[in-house]
């Protein structure tokens, strides 16, 4: 059975769990990072040296990193449909996914830990400010590109949208001042839609 190590409040783990519901296959989830610990245990830094989470145990095959597990629950588990069969189609989500975790996870971590992981007595407003006015930035391209398609992924729901559909549950919940972006909002509003997306994804963000 396919085991995933993580915690549910990160947002590299909801990818893994979503992709795994999305496709239907059974797991089991080992607690893992934050406050479980057991990332810098021996056995664990065995299966992933970086002693981050998430990693996928599945069928001899030991997996880390999120966007890479994915791409394989995708491929192996819904091609076709969560992994797209053309080249281009899959291309077109592989820049979505890289994107939201080159461009966008940096700033965003800034406001995410800023608001509702650090204690009010030790935040940091202008920072936080920083933070926000730059996520609001990254995302007016999505939102572009959500004008002119329903998904990142192209006409249908796939792999391209599970990074940043990730981010995008904590960004809309988060009890910030958003600017406007109703393209990427009715996209947010699509995702919730989804089963899949509702349990693994929707969970207590602290």
């Amino acid at each position: 059975m396919l085991k995933i190590w993580g915690r549910i409040n990160s947002t590299n783990v909801r990818k893994a769990l979503w992709a795994a519901e999305e496709v239907g296959v059974a797991y089991e989830r080992q607690d893992a990072g934050g406050a479980f610990g057991r990332v810098n245990d021996a056995a664990y830094r065995a299966l992933n040296p970086n002693g981050l989470v998430p990693l996928i145990e599945d069928d001899g095959l030991v997996l880390w990193e999120s966007n890479a597990i994915v791409r394989y629950l995708a491929a192996r588990y819904a091609a076709g449909s969560l992994y797209p069969e053309s080249p281009v189609q899959r291309a077109e989500g592989d820049k979505w996914m890289d994107w939201a975790t080159s461009s966008f996870a940096g700033p965003f971590r800034d406001l995410f830990w800023g608001t509702l992981r650090t204690p009010p007595a030790e935040r940091d407003p202008a920072r936080i400010e920083a933070a926000l006015d730059r996520c609001g930035e990254l995302l007016a391209i999505p939102d572009q590109a959500l004008a002119q398609r329903p998904y990142l992924s192209g006409e249908a729901f796939a792999m391209g949208d599970i990074p940043l559909g990730c981010f995008a549950y904590a960004w809309f919940e988060m009890p910030i001042q958003r600017p406007d972006l109703p393209h990427l909002e009715a996209w947010y509003q699509r995702l919730q839609d989804r089963p899949a997306y509702r349990k693994a994804v929707m969970t207590a963000l602290t």
